[in-house]
């Protein structure tokens, strides 16, 4: 039975995954809709019904704030890959996961939005702040996969590699669905993209020495060859 502290030390967790969540969505919606060189940071406090102060306790600039959506689902992606059945072969359950996080992307976007939200991203700054973002969620989905395969990600390349193919992947899709006229569902795009780059995968006859083969169960070990 949980105690009373860890209760309470649980809720805590969620109200500040709660209102990171909300600045977050509240700094993404007032860019979309302003533009970024027009909004403030208290703008974005005030739109998320907290204080200035608040928004400085978990982000260190509205750049940093528009991109925790991506951040945040490569770690959610990450957990949900841990939690994926042992015995479920290691591409099916990567594929599973990366799925499950775009859920509400199964309907096509209003075209007027997606133009917008193209300029917003397309700008420098953001760009720049992106690259960051980019690294650390091939690393977030890195770990979960060396987790998953019993490996060490400073020492085995395969989990980094896996990763950064996922994340190429993941953002190849992205740019399709911006580039979409008329604009398309983006979760099919994805599932598109995951089995485009399973079928490369798949061609390969001769897995390189060390190699993790991906169709085997990772409840009974990483197969190697």
């Amino acid at each position: 039975m949980e105690s009373v502290s860890g209760t309470q030390s649980r809720l805590r967790e969620r109200k500040k995954l709660e209102t990171r969540q909300a600045l977050s969505r509240a700094a993404l919606r007032l860019t979309v809709e302003r533009g970024l060189e027009n909004i403030r940071v208290e703008d974005i406090a005030a739109e998320a019904n907290v204080s200035p102060r608040t928004f400085n306790n978990y982000f260190s600039s509205k750049l940093e704030a528009i991109c925790a959506i991506a951040t945040d689902r490569a770690e959610q992606i990450g957990a949900t890959l841990r939690r994926r059945p042992a015995a479920e072969p290691l591409w099916e359950a990567i594929t599973a996961a990366v799925l499950e996080h775009y859920e509400g992307a199964g309907e096509a976007p209003d075209a007027e939005w997606m133009q917008r939200l193209g300029a917003v991203l397309a700008s420098p700054p953001l760009q720049g702040e992106y690259l960051r973002v980019t690294a650390a969620m091939q690393r977030s989905l890195a770990q979960a996969i060396a987790d998953r395969l019993g490996t060490d990600l400073d020492q085995d390349m395969l989990p980094m590699i896996l990763g950064g193919a996922v994340t190429a992947a993941s953002q190849v899709a992205l740019r399709r669905w911006f580039d979409s006229s008329p604009a398309r569902p983006l979760r099919p795009l994805l599932a598109l993209a995951l089995r485009q780059l399973a079928s490369a995968f798949a061609r390969d006859p001769e897995p390189v020495q060390g190699e993790v083969v991906l169709s085997h169960g990772a409840g009974e070990g990483p197969a190697r060859r």
